[in-house]
């Protein structure tokens, strides 16, 4: 085990790049020698298994708990009629899930012998039976809202009391020999396993809007709180995932509610939210927590390829943070103008718009048949008043030329 430690340590965790100058590992482990523990690569590794249990608690939870409550506060699911099995459509459209083009109408028309309006009329309907229920969105966004609620309680507890939540130049005081609480180091493992398993269930999760930028964020994440546990940025790490938890539950809780159709408590809990996170990922992260990153190190250890690692994935962060801000700006501007959150413009925004598409798609259908039929219809009886019109007059013809009787 310390043979294989040593050639991790050497090949991947190389102190020469992950350290400042003049620092070693051992330097970290001395620091903490008085009985208290200290950060070492292996640690994370228990963040595996326990991401594979939060899958598991996370099936369970949906199922015990957040489904009955999803039937307690009202959840409501569309019902989608099934359409008729057409197994060359059926293939298209699992190859193809964007909208057709007109050269595949074209080919679709000939295999199948249906009209375009026909094929594009079963396409949509197949899109909107895979939609996603607003009973499994709820579940979802009910498991996230239980962790960042729980995650962010129990963090503001615990590092309400060290003087590096309210002097940020405390993160570097002592650096690198600084000891890891028991607290500490639980917070590091569990935010580390839990986004393992968002990671490792986004392929069955719900695609949103925001898909890709999800995906960027939590692989910076995982690395960011990886290289910070390593290098022993921990006191600077913690404050980083406080300031995310603390908006993440609301935009969940927010999400249930809208879900279940409560909406004023959905755009009570939206407004929170904004002004949260708009605070927390605008003005506190760049302004604090970034600068002090940036800055207040330089005053311990001069720049390094670690310092530029770690503040690289810092950036990312705030890069995708003035992406959702103006997702939710436009959000804002909605509910002031409308009185109304339309819907989640961060997130799921697409697939509602979506569903909204296809609905407005049908009824155009179904105006388009009404249309169509009160047309004919006008159109015969005008057919019928000309064939009236045209008999009556050749009847007066005919009784005009009868001569009249003496």
């Amino acid at each position: 085990m310390d043979r294989l430690e040593e050639l991790v340590n050497q090949w991947i965790w190389r102190q020469d790049f992950w350290l400042p100058p003049g620092v070693t590992w051992k330097d970290i482990a001395e620091g903490t020698a008085d009985g208290s523990r200290f950060p070492v690569p292996r640690d994370l590794l228990i963040s595996l298994p326990l991401a594979l249990s939060f899958i598991a608690l996370r099936f369970v939870f949906e199922r015990v708990v957040a489904l009955p409550l999803s039937r307690c506060l009202g959840v409501r699911d569309r019902v989608r009629l099934r359409v008729t099995p057409v197994p060359k459509l059926e293939v298209f459209y699992l190859q193809k899930k964007q909208q057709p083009s007109q050269n595949d109408l074209l080919v679709l028309e000939k295999l199948c012998g249906l009209s375009q309006h026909q094929i594009q009329s079963w396409l949509r309907h197949r899109r909107n039976q895979d939609r996603p229920s607003s009973t499994r969105k709820f579940c979802e966004a009910s498991w996230r809202f239980v962790f960042y609620l729980v995650a962010f309680s129990a963090a503001l507890v615990s590092l309400v009391q060290t003087p590096w939540f309210w002097d940020h130049r405390e993160c570097w005081r002592g650096y690198p020999r600084q000891a890891v609480t028991e607290a500490q180091f639980w917070y590091y493992i569990v935010e580390l396993a839990f986004y393992l398993s968002l990671l490792l269930c986004v392929s069955v999760d719900i695609k949103r809007k925001d898909f890709k930028e999800q995906i960027i964020h939590h692989i910076a994440t995982i690395f960011l709180i990886a290289f910070s546990y390593c290098a022993n940025y921990v006191r600077v790490g913690t404050l980083v995932m406080l300031v995310h938890d603390s908006a993440d539950f609301l935009l969940e809780s927010a999400k249930m509610f809208n879900y279940a159709g409560w909406r004023k408590t959905c755009d009570a809990l939206f407004v929170v939210f904004a002004a949260v996170f708009l605070v927390t990922r605008l003005v506190v992260f760049p302004y604090r927590i970034v600068y002090t990153a940036v800055v207040d190190s330089l005053d311990v250890f001069p720049p390094y390829p670690g310092y530029y690692f770690l503040n690289g994935l810092l950036l990312v962060l705030q890069a995708l943070h003035v992406f959702w801000a103006w997702l939710i700006l436009r959000m804002v501007h909605k509910f002031i103008f409308l009185g109304k959150v339309e819907r989640d413009e961060r997130s799921d925004e697409e697939s509602e718009a979506d569903e909204e598409e296809e609905e407005e798609g049908g009824e155009e259908e179904h105006t388009w048949e009404q249309k169509k039929g009160a047309f004919n219809t006008k159109l015969a009886s005008l057919a019928n008043n000309c064939v009236l019109n045209n008999l009556t007059n050749q009847r007066r013809k005919m009784n005009s030329k009868t001569p009249k009787a003496r």
